[in-house]
């Protein structure tokens, strides 16, 4: 009976012992991150970049306002055009667009020339000079001197006055004296021919005139 007991203690101890050894042995695991491959149906493709955002536009600089296009210069009354027919100086001269819209030339008589851009009039006094006057002609026609702008309303001296290259409603303003005491600078209206109809539109300052323009500056009630 003693036999066993010493027996069991023995077993227990060489279990204890073996317990603590195989522990000593046990290493934490080891943890490795490895990314996987993210299947998108095709190669890597980079991501579109962010949209660039277009500046906010000026509601006072608009590129043209509506109902007045801007385009080439269409010739009317009043402008006076320089036709140069090259090696017939009997028919190179100035000419004025007369009130019904033409231009007379020597031979040919009138020509029409309300509407047109001046390549377009210079494309015309050609086709009518092969009609049996010049075989084979060159015309070049430029405007001399433009028809005249006119500016009502509100400012110190309004009327008509002579158009000048470059201009904008605010120095038409100032050709015509600047702004009486009563005007409302910014209201300022243009009206102009387009195809024969007479359009109107409120404009910004810096807005381009054009010759036989209307330009019309309001006035303020407060």
């Amino acid at each position: 009976m003693r036999h066993l007991t010493r027996w069991t203690r023995f077993t227990a101890v060489m279990l204890a012992t073996l317990a603590a050894a195989g522990c000593a042995r046990r290493t934490a695991p080891t943890y490795v991150y490895a990314p996987q491959p993210v299947a998108v149906g095709g190669p890597y493709v980079p991501a579109a970049p962010a949209p660039i955002m277009a500046a906010p536009v000026d509601p006072y600089l608009p590129a043209q306002p509506a109902g007045l296009p801007v385009g080439p210069y269409l010739l009317d009354s009043g402008d006076r055009l320089r036709v140069q027919v090259f090696g017939q100086d009997g028919l190179s001269n100035s000419y004025t667009v007369d009130a019904a819209g033409n231009i007379t030339l020597a031979l040919v008589g009138p020509v029409a020339a309300r509407g047109f851009t001046t390549s377009q009039l210079a494309q015309a006094i050609g086709a009518r000079l092969r009609e049996g006057y010049v075989r084979e002609p060159h015309v070049s026609v430029e405007v001399e001197a433009y028809r005249p702008f006119f500016i009502l309303g509100e400012v110190n001296a309004p009327g008509q006055y002579p158009y000048v290259a470059n201009m904008t409603a605010e120095s038409a303003v100032a050709i015509a004296g600047g702004y009486a005491p009563r005007a409302d600078k910014k209201k300022i209206t243009v009206t102009r021919n387009i195809n024969g109809q007479m359009l109107r539109q409120n404009v910004p300052l810096n807005y381009p005139v054009r010759p036989g323009d209307t330009i019309t500056v309001s006035e303020r009630w407060l």
